[in-house]
């Protein structure tokens, strides 16, 4: 039985796991800007969000490369989120990663996953208060 601080919790610990991962995500497509025929990537993070808050998406914490890994999956739970982003201007090698609409992302992903941890941080001191009454 999940008390109400876990309930409380579970969907800011969903989103910051997903900004985590978006994170990386947008720092792939920055870090292979020149990397022929690479296509950006992102995650469609509002039905990751959702289907993670409503349990329909296994933990978010481990992934596996390969089969041998003990554990885990091979794979990430959130690959059936990820989406290659649309080219928004033809590239000659083939790249498909277009370093402004990248930076604008990470910027925007580093701001919520901030308010995240602030709203995390909040509700950590809101219980400790009610418990210790200072």
């Amino acid at each position: 039985m999940r008390t109400l601080f876990d309930n409380q919790l579970r969907g800011h610990q969903s989103a910051l796991n997903l900004q985590a991962h978006r994170q990386q995500l947008l720092a792939s497509n920055i870090a292979n800007a020149d990397t022929p025929n690479y296509k950006a990537r992102d995650i469609d993070f509002r039905e990751a969000l959702k289907d993670s808050v409503a349990g329909r998406l296994g933990p978010l914490a481990l992934s596996a490369t390969r089969s041998g890994h003990l554990g885990a999956n091979v794979g990430h739970p959130l690959d059936a989120f990820t989406r290659y982003r649309t080219e928004s201007q033809s590239s000659v090698d083939g790249n498909t990663v277009n370093m402004d609409t990248e930076r604008a992302a990470f910027a925007e992903n580093a701001v919520h996953y901030e308010a995240s941890i602030t709203f995390i941080n909040g509700l950590l001191r809101s219980m400790q208060t009610a418990i210790t009454g200072q």
